[in-house]
């Protein structure tokens, strides 16, 4: 498993219209499945009036965490275009919802497909990608006399500082790149 994912930085929006039919995509960075039933069920209430809110999302850094929902529309013609819009794009901790607005003619499930891969396609085109890397926390405790040595340690690998508490005995949680977090750990294993 690599130490860095792909993600969306901010919410984007994207659009798609077939015969009068018109599908609003709306892209969220998100982190698990609380918050993305939270965000469905306020497009669900927003958009009563639409027809189908359909959806996928991928969430974790080894993206084996996904769920693609047709809402109504016919077996994989909403949830699984949108979930390979996400990987098609080697994206995850992000959810796509794609409102749809009948418009009186139906698509076939053809283009139904073709409409909800277009929809999630542009709000991804919209967004701004960021790549973020896996952290590990390490947590080390010392005594107070072994802090400069402690903090040559932090200020060469720079790993995000936690939390730290001083006292008699000293303690320092570290967030690091997951690939770089054995390294730390033996070296402040070293100072022993």
């Amino acid at each position: 498993m690599t130490d860095e994912f792909k993600t969306i930085k901010t919410i984007s929006e994207g659009y798609y219209t077939e015969k009068r039919s018109k599908f609003l995509a709306f892209a969220h960075p998100v982190t698990d499945v609380s918050q993305v039933k939270e965000i469905i069920a306020e497009y669900r209430k927003k958009y009563f009036d639409a027809r189908h809110v359909c959806y996928a999302y991928m969430l974790g850094a080894d993206r084996l965490e996904f769920r693609a929902n047709d809402d109504g529309e016919p077996s994989s013609t909403a949830g699984k275009p949108i979930l390979g819009q996400i990987n098609s794009n080697e994206l995850t901790d992000i959810l796509i919802v794609v409102v749809r607005y009948y418009g009186g003619v139906n698509l076939g499930t053809s283009g139904l497909i073709v409409a909800y891969k277009a929809a999630a396609a542009d709000a991804i085109d919209h967004a701004e990608i960021i790549t973020r890397q896996v952290e590990e926390i390490v947590e080390y405790h010392f005594s107070y006399p072994m802090m400069n040595q402690v903090m040559r340690i932090v200020k060469d690998m720079n790993p995000r500082i936690v939390e730290q508490q001083f006292d008699n005995t000293c303690s320092i949680k570290l967030a690091i790149r997951k690939s770089l977090a054995d390294e730390l750990r033996t070296r402040l294993a070293k100072l022993l």
